[in-house]
C-alpha cells in the first residue's frame, strides 16, 4: 500500500495542500483515499438526524447509506484511539493513501510551512519528513517547494511512492 503524508503546525496550510494534491493526483488518473487525524473531539454527524440518534442511543457502529455514498461511524466508547496501521486496513485498495496529520508516524511526508505562524520547522527533528512546501524562502537540506506549486509537489510525491 502506497501512503504519503502532509504534516505541519496548526494553520500552516496542510488541508489546502491536501485538497490540491488529491485533486491533482486524481486528475492524473490515480485513485486516492485520505485519512485526516484530528486532535480534538470531532463529529461528522448532526444532532437530531437518525444516525446521530442511533449513536446517542448506544450503537457501537452506525452505517449510513444513500444512493450517493455510505459512511461508517464507529464509537470508541472510552476505548483507545486505534493506531494508524489499523485504520489503514479499513480502507479499500487505491493507488495512494494521503494522510493529513500523524506527524509522529513513520510514513514519508511533506511538511507544509507558513512563515506567518511563527512556528519552527518540524523537519529538523522528524526524519520521516522528506520535503518542505513553504510560502517563503527557508533554509533546509531537504527538497523545498513553493506551497502553491501543487504540480511540482505532486510530481515529487508520485516519484517517491513509485507511481
Amino acid at each position: 500500500m502506497r501512503i504519503y503524508g502532509v504534516t505541519g503546525s496548526k494553520n500552516c496550510g496542510k488541508t489546502g495542500l491536501m485538497e490540491r494534491l488529491v485533486s491533482e493526483i486524481s486528475a492524473r488518473g490515480f485513485t486516492v483515499s485520505t485519512i485526516k487525524h484530528a486532535h480534538h473531539s470531532t463529529d461528522v454527524d448532526q444532532p437530531g438526524r437518525d444516525s446521530f440518534r442511533h449513536r446517542e442511543a448506544g450503537a457501537r457502529e452506525v452505517l449510513l447509506a444513500s444512493p450517493h455514498r455510505w459512511a461508517l461511524m464507529h464509537e470508541l466508547r472510552d476505548a483507545p484511539e486505534p493506531p494508524l496501521s489499523e485504520l489503514l486496513g479499513k480502507l479499500s485498495p487505491v493507488d495512494l493513501i494521503m494522510i493529513e496529520g500523524y506527524k509522529r508516524e513513520a510514513h514519508p511526508k511533506i511538511e507544509a510551512h507558513r512563515a506567518e505562524t511563527g512556528k519552527p520547522l518540524l523537519s529538523p527533528d522528524n526524519p520521516s519528513i522528506r520535503a518542505v512546501a513553504a510560502d517563503s524562502l527557508i533554509e533546509t537540506a531537504l527538497p523545498c517547494f513553493d506551497l502553491d506549486d501543487t504540480t511540482a509537489i505532486a510530481d515529487f510525491i508520485l516519484r517517491e511512492v513509485g507511481l
